[in-house]
């Protein structure tokens, strides 16, 4: 039981902006001006600003709307006709600073360079304003199409009412809706409210999912819609279907194209001679989302034999999925789950090699950032020779891995206890986060951790501060506040400038063995398995897989792709910022190989945390939601753990 408590004394005579959370030194300005904007949406009394803000928008016409002198006539008709006032240009990503000339002849876009949008989009968060929430989604944006017509949603919690209300009211009555939940026991509190809401919708069906293993949750995070345009549409996100993790926690969502049926002269071929389909295809997207789905046996038989009539080869990106019980990883089944699901798939796709030539300490590096660390033991065995092994792979030769230089850096993203007291939400956000540190086992633990951890906002004044000789720009995403729900593991290509990204997992797993599986074991037949416990759903992306049909600069099919990152957008700059370069263009002031192929097809992917990153500093530790924290977060409440 997490208790939250008030405690207001200490802000008691206090200006209301002093209790916005304090900011690190190095950007103070520019993170108090994002959370002051806030306020009004976060705090009582804000209809003074909000007016304020109005008024200045409308400028005299707004004072004489609210009683002040207006003009005898319109500004519009007392200002020159002719010529025309002519508008600056300024930067696409900055609109409010122009740049100079000589950076402005540098960003101008390549012709005949293809980009691409992020294929992970972040969700809207209720507290920021427009300038953080662009190209954004909601669950309304997500459910609200009146098109739709039959909607099975997959989650670990649920609220019915919450569900129904992001359909379109007039047709939200008419929708068969299915809810897939894991809590199997008849008994449990849980499912009985999920039947008692569910039962004031006559178009609701309630399933519950195939748990053979007793410590194991249904995790994924899903649905499947159907349109009456005879389209399906899948959607693989981070977020429960509770109001709390939709409105200011980051979250993202990963949403298909539309998919057609197949032509009714489609003929599918059954012959066991022919090659399996590439993966990212979306014909091995298909196998594997399929055999998915029938892990949960008769509860998805309908949804399987809808989907089946369906054509998804337009669909880029690899399932990566964990459906529990003991899975062979040898055998000729085309589908892998947990960590071997993540080792077979990395095994096609390609990575960047760090150049022997160069001596910038440049090389790859791992992030890994999410809302829960489970207990993995008091070494540190499983975390690297089994989950750390399987990230590591890739399409490169073997001799080329085993190079200091191209093996991968690992970094672990997890917020802080300060970091929930600054959130958006407070203390409240905390109950969506956990990890412990409290056992002698747990404390292990966090000593081999500790040296991967890095923070969620970046900004912390206790945190290890970047090297003052750095010339990476500090580039903000925009969710410092919103406490991250979101589970990512991107692959950078170099760990300092991270300018480049060699594959991005969007996933529901966090760091647990019962999400990605256990080491790997033998069975009964001496053959290699691995054990996993929960259902947990993600997709997996690479640059490659946007570069189809596109022409390079020899007039060759599949040019070169890179994905870069992208802030506060989904859509990645045609040319070069911050001194960073796409493929073989050269860095400015840092050399490089100006014979190397630039890359015909960019592709963007939204960051959900600021670069770069900030490591814990020695005293610091990671948020526990079951211990309480008496230091009163920015709203004056305190958490107690019962």
């Amino acid at each position: 039981m997490f208790t939250i408590c008030t405690k207001l004394s200490r802000y008691t005579n206090t200006p209301l902006i002093r209790r916005v959370p304090s900011v690190h030194r190095r950007r103070p300005n520019l993170i108090v001006r994002g959370l002051a904007m806030t306020l009004p949406v976060t705090m009582e009394n804000s209809c003074s600003s909000k007016r304020t803000v109005q008024d200045a928008d409308l400028g005299e016409a707004g004072e004489a709307q609210n009683g002040g002198s207006s003009r005898a006539t319109p500004r519009s008709l007392s200002r020159a006709v002719s010529p025309p006032l002519k508008k600056r240009r300024t930067s696409p990503e900055k609109e409010e600073e122009s740049l100079p000339a000589e950076q402005q002849a540098e960003q101008q876009p390549c012709p005949s360079r293809t980009i691409v949008k992020s294929p992970f989009h972040l969700t809207t968060i209720r507290s920021l304003g427009q300038d953080s929430n662009k190209d954004t989604v909601s669950l309304k944006d997500l459910l609200g199409d009146p098109l739709i017509k039959e909607c099975w949603e997959f989650n670990y919690l649920h609220d019915i009412d919450y569900l129904m209300s992001a359909f379109d009211g007039d047709v939200r009555h008419l929708i068969k809706v299915h809810v897939i939940h894991g809590f199997w026991k008849k008994e449990d509190p849980n499912r009985l409210q999920i039947q008692s809401d569910a039962a004031r919708y006559p178009n609701i069906t309630t399933h519950h999912a195939y748990l053979p293993e007793p410590f194991g949750t249904h995790h994924s995070k899903m649905m499947v819609l159907f349109r009456a345009d005879d389209t399906a549409e899948i959607i693989i996100h981070t977020a429960n279907l509770i109001p709390r993790d939709w409105g200011n926690m980051t979250q993202a969502a990963w949403i298909s194209p539309r998919l057609p049926l197949l032509k009714p002269d489609t003929q599918q071929s059954t012959s066991s001679t022919r090659a399996p389909p590439p993966a990212g295809s979306g014909e091995k997207f298909k196998i594997d989302f399929l055999n998915y789905l029938r892990s949960y046996r008769a509860a998805c038989k309908p949804l399987v034999d809808q989907l089946s009539k369906y054509d998804f080869s337009s669909i880029r990106g690899s399932l990566i999925a964990s459906v529990p019980g003991r899975h062979s990883i040898v055998d000729d089944f085309p589908t892998r789950w947990g960590w071997a699901a993540m080792k077979e798939t990395l095994k096609s796709v390609p990575v960047r090699q760090a150049d022997p030539d160069r001596n910038d300490g440049e090389k790859p590096e791992i992030v890994i950032q999410i809302s829960s660390i489970a207990t993995l033991g008091p070494t540190d065995n499983w975390l690297k020779n089994t989950l750390f092994e399987a990230l590591s792979g890739s399409q490169s030769p073997k001799t080329l891995l085993s190079s200091s230089k191209s093996k991968p850096d690992f970094k672990i993203i997890f917020p802080t206890p300060d970091e929930i007291r600054k959130s958006l939400d407070g203390y409240a956000s905390g109950g969506s986060i956990h990890t412990k540190i409290q056992s002698a086992q747990q404390a292990k633990q966090l000593q081999y951790l500790r040296p991967m951890f890095c923070h969620w906002a970046n900004d912390s004044a206790d945190g290890i501060d970047l090297d003052p000789a750095t010339t990476v720009p500090i580039r903000e995403a925009g969710r410092q506040r919103a406490a991250p729900h979101i589970k990512t593991f991107f692959r950078y290509a170099n760990h300092k400038s991270k300018s480049s990204i060699d594959w991005a997992l969007l996933t529901s797993a966090n760091l647990s063995k019962q999400a990605w599986g256990d080491a790997q074991s033998k069975n009964n037949a001496g053959e290699p398995q691995v054990r996993i416990c929960s259902y947990e759903i993600g997709v997996l992306v690479w640059p490659e897989l946007f570069a189809d049909g596109d022409s390079s600069s020899d007039g060759k099919k599949g040019g070169k792709a890179e994905m870069v990152p992208t802030f506060l957008t989904d859509t990645p700059s045609p040319s070069r910022n911050n001194g960073t370069s796409f493929g073989g263009e050269k860095e400015r002031g840092k050399g490089g190989d100006e014979n190397k192929e630039e890359p015909t097809v960019v592709v963007g992917l939204r960051m959900p945390y600021n670069l770069p990153l900030q490591r814990y500093g020695p005293q610091e530790v990671p948020w526990v939601a079951t211990a309480n924290h008496l230091e009163p977060d920015w709203m004056g409440q305190v958490w107690r753990h019962d």
